[in-house]
């Protein structure tokens, strides 16, 4: 896009083409000696004037490694990225910041979703970058670079690595994470083989590239393009077809627009368009994760922002994705049948159509010339995958500020239920136990897993798709009720209750829950009950020893000390908002 574009010169900032107006000219263009030395090392690498004077200076923020699947095709287009800067004129410059592969990583990626947070918003402040494309996809990438640009408020877009191409077995059409799940289910129950476990193990993860069901990853690449972060249809195309590689190319062509426009995140991200990226969640089915990452976002960029929005949207909303876990489709499928735009086009009325996007049209004019392409995959209104939004927030005294269950792939006839719990402590004793033969376990039994928490595993791990125990596997149960305060992976799926906040390691009430307890879910009352008097909880908690403290020195202190619960986004106490004060000062 250029100046002369509709909204351009309403998007400028003060800034045109002037370059003594770029933030790279402070580094750069004065006559002093400080600029003397940074100009003389770049020199230094082999660059000349003319590679980097009175250019934008475009930044590429790179989350590639060897031990993330999702980003293995990142160099590659680190290279495309460059190609398409250097035709828009600007200056191109690779910074590497830190991978979060969330297959290879323990205890979890989201410990480290706010140190990534925290290294893109110091990047992008103390570099002389005029723009960066932020390029992320596995889990926690997306939001935690976002988090960081909100807070920084340089002009940035995103480019998502995109999901995996389609993988088979036989004749069975699989999607990671979700068949993972299945067939594991289906091997502890004895109906699959060892050859046949490692045939899957073989195809299941086809190509570089994240899962490719409406997991996690697809999940925060939707809300990234519905936020305005991403060019038109960036979040389903494929990770290794030549369209991604073009998409790559015209992303950093658009990275130079939008550092003459000084188009930032302070401009996209607003109390309107969080609801549409909270719709947008709603209507693809996405992973419950995204609703404790939006709620990261929204404070970083000082929109308040409940749980309780969610729930409110989420009754006005369909779910209108049919894809896996909660439907049948894979990612690249919804791509040939319109993406992410046709979709939103049958939900313009529940849209703030009036937002900006960082192509520098509004949302509305983006949706132009959307079309669905196949109404199997992206449904009509009167044709729903669920007749309301995927997930929904339920409270009671189990849970006072709240948790979280995905309804769409809940089995229905548990979503009113009442049994007895079975309480593990932790996961390394629901590991050891869960399989025993003598386990007191029926299919009625509410399942209960704790320290697994923000602060309790710690980081918040995906542990609360808790596995079926074996002998109910062997008798054809499938799904059961499972209360937690940890995440789950958003390939997962059951009737699996989540976040319960506050968590156990805090002393919220799911500490002191005990085996036998009764408890009641009613999801269309939104409430979910620990049936035990209030006389015996204060016994119990005037008898609750809380732990010790676990962390004493380095990052995971830093993590103990300052994480919020999980309704409040788990992010730092003290990254709310934006950047304080001025720019780094130049000397």
């Amino acid at each position: 896009m250029n100046n002369s574009q509709p909204g351009a010169s309403d998007l400028s900032g003060g800034v045109g083409r002037d370059p003594k107006l770029l933030r790279s000219w402070r580094w750069f263009g004065p006559d002093d000696l400080r600029s003397f030395g940074h100009r003389s090392r770049l020199k230094g690498m082999g660059f000349d004037d003319v590679d980097y004077r009175d250019r934008p200076i475009i930044g590429l923020l790179n989350t590639w490694s060897d031990l993330n699947t999702c980003h293995s095709h990142f160099r590659e287009r680190a290279q495309e990225l460059r190609r398409g800067i250097l035709q828009a004129g600007g200056f191109p410059v690779e910074v590497p910041v830190m991978s979060l592969g969330e297959m290879l990583m323990k205890p979890t990626t989201m410990l480290y979703r706010n140190l990534l947070a925290m290294e893109t918003e110091e990047v992008l402040r103390c570099h002389p970058l005029d723009a960066a494309v932020l390029m992320g996809g596995c889990d926690k990438t997306v939001p935690a670079m976002i988090m960081g640009a909100i807070s920084a408020d340089v002009p940035v877009i995103f480019l998502p690595a995109g999901p995996m191409l389609k993988a088979r077995w036989k004749n069975e059409t699989l999607g990671s994470g979700s068949d993972a799940w299945k067939y594991w289910a289906e091997r502890c129950a004895g109906n699959l083989c060892d050859s046949d476990w490692n045939d899957i193990e073989n195809c299941i993860a086809r190509s570089a590239g994240t899962c490719m069901t409406m997991g996690t990853a697809s999940t925060m690449a939707c809300i990234a393009e519905t936020l305005g972060f991403t060019l038109p249809g960036a979040s389903s195309i494929p990770a290794v077809v030549a369209e991604h590689c073009r998409l790559a190319v015209a992303t950093g062509r658009r990275a130079v627009e939008i550092a003459w426009e000084n188009l930032r995140p302070s401009q996209l991200v607003t109390a309107q368009s969080i609801d549409n990226a909270i719709t947008t969640l709603l209507t693809i089915g996405g992973s419950t994760n995204a609703i404790v990452h939006v709620l990261a976002m929204a404070r970083r960029a000082g929109v308040p922002l409940t749980l309780d929005r969610f729930d409110e949207l989420s009754e006005q909303v369909p779910v209108l994705a049919d894809l896996r876990p909660s439907g049948r489709f894979l990612m690249e499928d919804f791509h040939h049948a319109g993406g992410l735009s046709a979709l939103l086009l049958r939900l313009k009325d529940r849209l703030n159509l009036d937002c900006l996007t960082i192509s520098g049209c509004t949302l509305g004019k983006q949706l132009e010339g959307s079309e669905v392409l196949n109404d199997e995959i992206i449904r009509t209104r009167d044709n729903p995958l669920w007749p309301t939004g995927g997930t929904c927030v339920l409270r009671g005294n189990l849970a006072p500020d709240g948790c979280v269950l995905k309804t769409v792939a809940a089995e229905k006839r548990l979503l009113t239920h009442r049994g007895p719990a079975l309480v593990f402590d932790n996961y390394a004793q629901l590991k050891a136990q869960i399989n025993s033969p003598d386990l007191p376990v029926t299919a009625d039994t509410v399942l209960i897993l704790r320290s697994a928490g923000p602060l309790g595993a710690p980081g918040f791990p995906e542990w609360g798709m808790l596995p079926i125990p074996q002998k109910l596997l062997a008798a054809g149960v499938r799904d059961m009720v499972r209360i937690s305060d940890a995440r789950m992976s958003g390939t997962s799926y059951g009737t699996c209750i989540l976040h319960v906040s506050p968590e156990s390691h805090l002393g919220g009430p799911l500490a002191l829950v005990v085996t036998g307890d009764e408890i009641e879910l009613n999801v269309p009352e939104r409430r979910l009950s620990w049936l035990v008097s209030d006389e015996e909880v204060a016994r119990r908690r005037a008898a609750y020893q809380p732990p010790a403290v676990r962390f004493d020195r380095g990052y995971q202190q830093m993590f103990s000390r300052h994480v919020t619960q999980a309704n409040e986004g788990c992010d730092f106490d003290f990254l709310h908002g934006k950047s304080p004060g001025a720019e780094p000062d130049i000397f």
